[in-house]
């Protein structure tokens, strides 16, 4: 199937609206890409798993393709063949690999999607290249749109709170766990809404700017996104801590390790319960026992609980979107939120 049917007698499981999303995206990434110098689309391709270092076909496994699909359904939602949302699903799916090439190299991760990093496979600077290139392309992507000027100011409010997110997030890990100075949780909300929100959001405001949605539902889908990004980074903290390193493709502690601020440790900081919890985390050794006890201070159970709120807000929100891409947006957001839980 190369697209989602306009009308649809019931949703879709979230899994197949992210398969039937990703099939109709593909062509027109691929082509976007296409157009890059071709080393720089080697690059790129290399980071959405289309090929090996060299260009030699693969299969690596890639992103659910998320954003693309809210693009999609964002289109839907001002009543437009999902087609509509295309080039908007084209735009955020380059800024999305973009951010993680540039997030790699500045959070020293060598891995990403259990293969090298970009980084690491082609070098620094030729990973910063291709993030570069990847953010002027989809900015060009929009730009050609007939409602360009809107939808590239839209994609530029988005890249600014992204950045603002990032630096929250690397200035957060050199503050202290404990003390007037330390992260507050509040904090930590501004932070993943810019970090992870803003393009969520972005993605649906997008693909309903394109479709021709009236300003009050483009509006309700950018708020919608953003706090389920919010929800979307309290799961991860959660699945960082307790998820199955196998199943999430991450260390187990390894956030404890970078002293991270994640939800969870912040919530079990304001705990009588967790007053050794600043001692265990400045031992990187002990990442267990810490673990531990940020559960029984509570932290996991906060997480979740936030989340759960977040959500709450995004499905209020989403009633002001008509079907069927408001019921295919829930059959979304319930998948990300319980995900591996």
């Amino acid at each position: 199937m190369t697209a989602l049917p306009s009308t649809v007698q019931a949703p879709a499981s979230a899994p197949e609206i992210l398969r039937h999303c990703r099939e109709l995206v593909r062509p027109a990434l691929t082509e976007a890409v296409g157009r890059l110098h071709p080393w720089v689309a080697e690059m790129a391709a290399y980071s959405f798993g289309w090929c090996e270092v060299g260009g030699a076909p693969a299969a690596a496994p890639g992103g659910k393709g998320v954003r693309q699909a809210l693009a999609v359904l964002g289109a839907r939602a001002a009543g437009a063949d999902g087609r509509a949302g295309v080039p908007a699903a084209v735009a955020v799916e380059l800024v999305h690999a973009f951010s993680l090439l540039h997030d790699d190299i500045m959070d020293g991760d060598a891995t990403r999607r259990r293969r090298p990093a970009v980084w690491k496979a082609y070098g620094t600077g030729p990973a910063v290249l291709a993030g570069d290139a990847l953010f002027a392309l989809a900015v060009e992507t929009l730009a050609a749109e007939p409602s360009g000027p809107g939808a590239v100011r839209l994609l530029s409010t988005a890249l600014a709170d992204l950045v603002r997110g990032q630096a929250d997030d690397l200035l957060f890990a050199a503050r202290p766990f404990g003390g007037p100075e330390r992260v507050t949780p509040e904090e930590y909300r501004a932070m993943a809404e810019h970090k992870t929100g803003a393009l969520l959001g972005c993605a649906a405001a997008l693909g309903a700017t394109l479709g021709g949605a009236p300003e009050p539902v483009v509006t309700a889908l950018d708020r919608a996104g953003r706090h389920l990004g919010v929800a979307f980074q309290l799961v991860d903290d959660v699945l960082g801590l307790w998820g199955d390193p196998a199943v999430t493709g991450k260390p187990a502690g390894g956030d404890l390790r970078e002293r991270k601020k994640t939800f969870p440790v912040l919530a079990a900081l304001d705990s009588p319960a967790a007053r050794h919890l600043p001692a265990l985390l400045d031992h990187p050794g002990r990442t267990e026992e810490a673990a531990a006890l940020i559960e029984r201070a509570g932290g996991r159970t906060a997480a979740l609980t936030e989340a759960r709120r977040h959500t709450t807000t995004a499905r209020s929100l989403l009633t002001q979107v008509p079907p069927p891409a408001a019921e295919e947006m829930l059959r979304l957001l319930d998948f990300l939120v319980a995900r591996d839980l």
